[in-house]
């Protein structure tokens, strides 16, 4: 497990699901277990990957996490699994293979469970606005986890934020939108 500790939260990432008898996680005041066959349909995997994250809000070592999710993916079509904290709300999201999670920690709670068709690429945080690029979409949320807007996009495409403007390039063709509102609707 690799642990990072940020304003308040420690955050511990691992490759391989712990045991279902787990004591971290058996005083966790939230657990949740995801299996790949729901994340795609129940379309067959050949070699699923894993993903254990645990987070614990900062206090004396050591002390049990607050929020445990485990989950099995399918990396095809997305890279590696990542996961961005918005400290000052308490909101963690998390973006493994097809599947998108946003928990406020808070409680904890599951905000929401979205859907990125093909495969997650990254988050980023621009301001109070948290991206999401998968290999088909391009999306933003709020700090809070509200989902602000969302585009189709083809690869090969990237995009970049150029202070309110996000300039987005999608086999080539290049077009620019706010980043507060996404782009227009025909």
């Amino acid at each position: 497990m690799i642990e990072v500790t940020l304003a308040g939260y420690t955050l511990a990432l691992g490759e391989r699901l712990p045991d279902k008898d787990d004591p971290a996680c058996a005083h966790a005041a939230l657990v949740e277990r995801f299996d790949v066959a729901a994340a795609t349909g129940g379309r067959p995997v050949s070699a699923p990957n894993e993903l254990h994250i645990e987070v614990r809000r900062d206090a004396f070592w050591p002390t049990w996490p607050l929020l445990c999710v485990t989950l099995r993916y399918d990396r095809e079509g997305g890279g590696d699994p990542g996961a961005l904290l918005v400290a000052e709300t308490g909101l963690l999201f998390i973006g493994a293979g097809e599947r998108l999670l946003a928990y406020e920690l808070h409680g904890p709670t599951r905000l929401w469970e979205d859907h990125a068709d093909t495969g997650f690429h990254a988050w980023q945080r621009h301001d109070d606005l948290v991206v999401m690029a998968a290999e088909l979409e391009l999306a933003a949320w709020d700090v809070r986890g509200v989902k602000r807007w969302s585009t189709f996009v083809e690869p090969p495409w990237s995009y970049q934020v150029e202070g309110p403007l996000v300039r987005l390039d999608v086999m080539g063709i290049w077009s620019s939108f706010p980043l507060a509102s996404g782009p227009a609707r025909p």
